[in-house]
């Protein structure tokens, strides 16, 4: 990543009198919002330019031990200038927007035009040119944010191999959890959540297929969104399964997350089998009208504990559990506690499942046209990626991590008969499971500590929101994970707002 320092844009004496500015006008970026940013404009206390320069300099700061960032935008402070231009020019006649001026940091598999490579940490895609931005990046340009960087992320979304490690790419190393140096960053979006908890940014974008978002949130405590998958296009992003993938914010807050969401859901012509259907479950209006404190108010909760509390592995996870489940209930939820969802050994095997046999496939198939659209590549094949990685073993540690899931997938000839009866399998377990549990017990959202309910939320295209929930004896964070059917975003929403908002007493990060 460049020396932002020594560029020109921002001199250690620019720097200083930058902070002694902002300083004495009370803002500052450690746990800033994107409401209190706002403020900040409105009463002339900061700019979209000077915010872009406090946060690279906590990149500068930070990056070199967290590695959250695996490079920044030469552009972002043209897109910041632009925005504080619109912002004198308007005058407060006309609201702007509420991503307008606000930096934000893409995971490095989602696809810009521009001077910033799209590589998912390998070394493989390095200048390659794409045709177009993804479409929730055009989204989010027209909402007015200003793309700070691509976000650092688990090479490959750990689809290499299985020995990768959570929040390791070549490109930017190993990602470091803020809470805890030794604890797991987790993946593949880990970069996202590391920079949003260290106060890196101020809202990021992630991608999961399954517990890409979920995860990281969870063991950096930031809330993540895992939308239905179709709510937000995957035209432009670096496929692994177009069954599963879906992408979604990760941010400080319920309410910043929301407005993310709300910034790029919507039909895409150009991921058209996807977001046609779910583009019907958006509701007039968005989905910021659902950020209601009182939100908990007659939700049916079902809180499945089995075998979550168990792989939640934290010593304090019970006793806070508990204690969250009284909060729902004093918040006038009804919580309908200890239920099973059927053949759950099963559903969280990816091999029993069928989980892993379909996303074999479709990688193969899905990795093969996304290459084919680029207008320059090093690489034009799964099959060429496996060959750059072992003429180039000291580039992407090779010949220690391996890359058995690569080989594993360029042996796959489409979707035949096995893949088909994987993905029958994936259906009947999500109905029999835990759409037969919310249906019969006529639940708003199914209640789990930690996030590990991810495969289960996957194989169905399930929504989920996973807000922090407490800190281990070590300080390590967790979450818990509010998950619904398709569609069911604004109930989840109003869930996890109300919930946040009941429970702000827990501390956050500061550098």
């Amino acid at each position: 990543m460049p020396n932002i320092m020594n560029n020109g844009h921002l001199s250690f004496l620019t720097l200083l009198l930058l902070i002694t500015f902002v300083n004495s006008h009370e803002f500052t970026v450690n746990e800033a919002t994107i409401d209190g940013i706002h403020r900040a404009f409105a009463e002339k206390r900061l700019t979209s330019r000077q915010l872009v320069d406090l946060y690279f300099y906590q990149i500068e700061a930070l990056n070199p031990v967290l590695r959250g960032v695996i490079e920044v935008n030469p552009d972002a402070w043209d897109q910041a200038d632009e925005a504080d231009e619109e912002r004198e020019r308007n005058l407060g006649r006309r609201s702007l927007g509420d991503l307008h001026g606000i930096p934000l940091l893409l995971k490095d598999s989602i696809g810009t035009k521009d001077k910033m490579n799209t590589t998912v940490g390998s070394y493989a895609l390095l200048g390659s040119e794409l045709p177009r931005d993804a479409t929730v990046v055009e989204r989010l340009r027209k909402a007015g944010a200003v793309i700070v960087g691509k976000a650092s992320v688990s090479e490959w979304y750990q689809f290499r191999s299985l020995g990768i490690p959570d929040g390791w790419s070549a490109r930017s190393g190993q990602g470091v959890n803020p809470y805890v140096p030794l604890g797991n960053p987790c993946g593949s979006s880990s970069g996202s959540a590391i920079s949003v908890a260290a106060n890196m940014v101020a809202v990021s974008l992630g991608t999961e297929t399954d517990g890409s978002i979920l995860c990281p949130a969870d063991y950096n405590s930031v809330v993540g969104i895992k939308p239905t998958v179709g709510l937000t296009s995957r035209a432009g992003v670096i496929p692994l399964s177009t069954r599963l993938d879906t992408v979604g914010p990760i941010c400080r807050t319920v309410s910043d997350a929301v407005i993310v969401l709300d910034a790029i859901v919507g039909f895409d012509p150009r991921d058209s089998e996807a977001t046609e259907e779910a583009a019907k479950s958006i509701p007039a209006g968005g989905y910021k009208q659902f950020l209601n404190k009182d939100g908990l108010e007659g939700k049916r909760l079902g809180v499945v504990r089995n075998p979550f509390l168990a792989l939640l592995n934290r010593s304090t996870g019970v006793s806070i559990f508990n204690q969250h489940l009284n909060t729902l209930r004093k918040s006038g939820a009804t919580v309908v506690d200890d239920l099973e969802i059927a053949n759950i050994e099963v559903m969280l095997d990816p091999y029993q499942c069928g989980e892993a046999v379909v996303m074999l496939a479709e990688f193969k198939l899905a990795l093969n046209d996304y290459l084919k659209e680029l207008v320059t590549t090093p690489v034009q094949s799964l099959s060429d990626v496996i060959a750059f990685n072992i003429n180039n073993p000291d580039l992407e540690n090779t010949n220690e991590y391996g890359q058995e899931i690569f080989l594993a997938s360029e042996m796959t000839d489409g979707i035949g008969e096995e893949e088909r009866k994987a993905i029958e399998m994936m259906e009947n377990l999500s109905r029999d499971g835990i759409e037969k549990l919310m249906k019969e017990n006529e639940l708003d959202a199914v209640v789990t500590p930690g996030w590990s309910v991810a495969s289960v939320l996957a194989i169905g295209g399930y929504p989920a929101i996973s807000v922090p929930a407490g800190y281990d004896a070590d300080g390590m964070p967790f979450g818990i994970c509010f998950g619904g059917l398709k569609g069911t975003e604004p109930k989840l929403i109003e869930i996890a707002y109300a919930f946040e908002q009941a429970t702000k007493e827990f501390s956050r990060i500061t550098f």
